[in-house]
Protein backbone atom coordinates (compact mmCIF):
# COMPACT_ATOMS: atom_id res chain seq x y z
CA UNK A 1 0.00 0.00 0.00
CA UNK A 2 2.95 2.36 0.74
CA UNK A 3 4.95 2.26 -2.76
CA UNK A 4 1.19 2.62 -3.99
CA UNK A 5 0.68 5.73 -2.00
CA UNK A 6 4.02 6.89 -2.67
CA UNK A 7 3.27 6.76 -6.45
CA UNK A 8 0.17 7.97 -6.33
CA UNK A 9 1.85 11.32 -4.75
CA UNK A 10 4.90 11.44 -6.89
CA UNK A 11 1.91 12.18 -9.82
CA UNK A 12 -0.27 14.17 -8.29
CA UNK A 13 2.92 16.44 -7.14
CA UNK A 14 4.09 16.13 -10.75
CA UNK A 15 0.88 17.19 -12.32
CA UNK A 16 -0.02 19.92 -9.90
CA UNK A 17 3.17 21.54 -9.29
CA UNK A 18 4.82 21.31 -12.44
CA UNK A 19 2.61 23.46 -14.27
CA UNK A 20 1.81 26.13 -11.35
CA UNK A 21 5.51 26.25 -11.64
CA UNK A 22 5.89 27.17 -15.34
CA UNK A 23 3.04 29.35 -15.18
CA UNK A 24 4.06 31.69 -11.88
CA UNK A 25 7.23 31.76 -14.08
CA UNK A 26 5.77 32.72 -16.96
CA UNK A 27 3.41 35.68 -15.94
CA UNK A 28 5.71 38.44 -15.63
CA UNK A 29 6.96 38.35 -19.00
CA UNK A 30 3.71 37.87 -20.27
CA UNK A 31 1.76 40.20 -17.79
CA UNK A 32 4.35 43.40 -18.68
CA UNK A 33 3.92 42.90 -22.39
CA UNK A 34 -0.31 42.74 -21.87
CA UNK A 35 0.35 46.11 -20.14
CA UNK A 36 2.31 47.37 -22.49
CA UNK A 37 0.09 46.45 -25.29
CA UNK A 38 -2.75 47.82 -24.08
CA UNK A 39 -5.92 47.21 -25.14
CA UNK A 40 -5.39 47.13 -28.86
CA UNK A 41 -3.53 43.49 -28.43
CA UNK A 42 -6.02 40.62 -27.00
CA UNK A 43 -3.71 38.04 -28.08
CA UNK A 44 -1.46 39.48 -25.34
CA UNK A 45 -4.36 39.21 -23.20
CA UNK A 46 -5.31 35.79 -23.79
CA UNK A 47 -2.08 34.18 -22.43
CA UNK A 48 -1.87 36.24 -18.86
CA UNK A 49 -5.43 35.11 -18.57
CA UNK A 50 -4.49 31.35 -19.07
CA UNK A 51 -1.55 31.78 -17.26
CA UNK A 52 -3.62 32.98 -14.20
CA UNK A 53 -6.28 30.60 -14.01
CA UNK A 54 -3.69 27.59 -14.72
CA UNK A 55 -2.26 29.10 -11.40
CA UNK A 56 -5.26 29.38 -9.78
CA UNK A 57 -6.84 25.51 -10.96
CA UNK A 58 -3.64 24.23 -9.86
CA UNK A 59 -2.93 25.48 -6.73
CA UNK A 60 -6.55 24.58 -5.55
CA UNK A 61 -6.10 21.32 -6.60
CA UNK A 62 -2.71 20.86 -5.30
CA UNK A 63 -3.75 21.29 -1.64
CA UNK A 64 -4.69 17.93 -1.96
CA UNK A 65 -0.71 16.87 -2.02
CA UNK A 66 0.16 17.59 1.60
CA UNK A 67 -2.80 15.45 2.55
CA UNK A 68 -1.76 12.24 0.56
CA UNK A 69 1.91 12.73 1.37
CA UNK A 70 0.83 12.94 5.28
CA UNK A 71 -0.81 9.51 4.44
CA UNK A 72 1.67 8.40 2.52
CA UNK A 73 4.39 9.27 5.42
CA UNK A 74 1.86 7.79 7.98
CA UNK A 75 1.94 4.37 5.51
CA UNK A 76 5.79 4.25 5.63
CA UNK A 77 6.06 4.84 9.02
CA UNK A 78 8.07 7.94 8.61
CA UNK A 79 5.80 10.81 10.12
CA UNK A 80 7.95 12.24 12.60
CA UNK A 81 11.34 12.10 10.91
CA UNK A 82 13.16 15.73 10.78
CA UNK A 83 13.49 15.71 6.95
CA UNK A 84 9.98 15.12 6.44
CA UNK A 85 8.76 17.39 9.27
CA UNK A 86 10.95 20.05 7.71
CA UNK A 87 9.24 19.41 3.90
CA UNK A 88 5.93 20.30 5.55
CA UNK A 89 7.29 23.57 6.73
CA UNK A 90 8.57 24.42 3.30
CA UNK A 91 5.33 23.07 1.56
CA UNK A 92 3.29 25.77 3.46
CA UNK A 93 5.59 28.38 2.89
CA UNK A 94 5.82 27.63 -0.70
CA UNK A 95 1.83 27.47 -0.56
CA UNK A 96 1.95 31.17 1.91
CA UNK A 97 3.95 32.63 -1.36
CA UNK A 98 1.62 31.42 -3.69
CA UNK A 99 -1.46 32.46 -2.02
CA UNK A 100 -0.08 36.09 -0.26
CA UNK A 101 1.88 37.12 -3.41
CA UNK A 102 1.66 35.88 -6.41
CA UNK A 103 -1.96 34.98 -6.84
CA UNK A 104 -2.88 38.29 -5.96
CA UNK A 105 -0.31 39.85 -7.77
CA UNK A 106 -1.69 38.31 -10.80
CA UNK A 107 -4.89 38.83 -10.31
CA UNK A 108 -3.83 42.77 -10.07
CA UNK A 109 -2.80 42.17 -13.41
CA UNK A 110 -5.97 41.12 -14.42
CA UNK A 111 -8.46 43.50 -13.34
CA UNK A 112 -6.14 46.09 -14.35
CA UNK A 113 -6.65 44.21 -18.48
CA UNK A 114 -10.45 44.33 -17.96
CA UNK A 115 -10.44 47.53 -16.27
CA UNK A 116 -12.69 49.87 -18.09
CA UNK A 117 -12.62 53.22 -16.01
CA UNK A 118 -9.37 54.62 -14.51
CA UNK A 119 -7.26 52.24 -16.57
CA UNK A 120 -3.95 54.10 -16.29
CA UNK A 121 -4.51 53.89 -12.47
CA UNK A 122 -5.38 49.95 -12.31
CA UNK A 123 -2.07 49.78 -14.71
CA UNK A 124 -0.07 51.31 -12.30
CA UNK A 125 -1.09 49.48 -9.64
CA UNK A 126 -1.00 46.24 -11.56
CA UNK A 127 2.82 47.08 -12.88
CA UNK A 128 4.02 47.99 -8.74
CA UNK A 129 2.68 44.24 -7.94
CA UNK A 130 4.21 42.55 -11.34
CA UNK A 131 7.82 44.20 -9.82
CA UNK A 132 7.67 41.38 -7.01
CA UNK A 133 6.43 39.05 -8.95
CA UNK A 134 9.55 37.56 -10.66
CA UNK A 135 11.24 37.25 -7.52
CA UNK A 136 8.22 35.40 -5.44
CA UNK A 137 8.04 33.26 -8.23
CA UNK A 138 11.57 32.27 -7.81
CA UNK A 139 11.03 31.76 -4.38
CA UNK A 140 7.73 29.47 -4.65
CA UNK A 141 9.96 27.78 -7.51
CA UNK A 142 13.23 27.78 -4.58
CA UNK A 143 10.93 26.22 -2.01
CA UNK A 144 9.36 23.09 -4.07
CA UNK A 145 13.22 22.66 -5.61
CA UNK A 146 14.17 22.31 -1.66
CA UNK A 147 11.23 20.22 -0.64
CA UNK A 148 12.12 17.83 -3.91
CA UNK A 149 15.64 17.42 -2.68
CA UNK A 150 14.98 16.58 0.70
CA UNK A 151 12.07 13.82 -0.31
CA UNK A 152 14.99 12.14 -2.53
CA UNK A 153 17.76 12.29 0.13
CA UNK A 154 15.69 11.84 3.19
CA UNK A 155 18.70 13.03 5.72
CA UNK A 156 18.57 10.55 8.55
CA UNK A 157 15.37 8.29 7.22
CA UNK A 158 15.87 4.60 7.66
CA UNK A 159 14.48 4.13 4.03
CA UNK A 160 16.89 6.56 2.55
CA UNK A 161 19.79 4.92 -0.41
Amino acid sequence: MAKFLLSLHLLVVALCIGPVAVAVSMFPRKARAALAAGPEQPAAQVSVRLLHRISNVYALIGLGIPLLGIGTAQAMGVLGNAWLVASIVLTAAAAGVLLLFVLPGQQATVDALDATEDREAETARATGKLKALPMTAGVFNLLWAVVLVLMVIRPGSTNGA
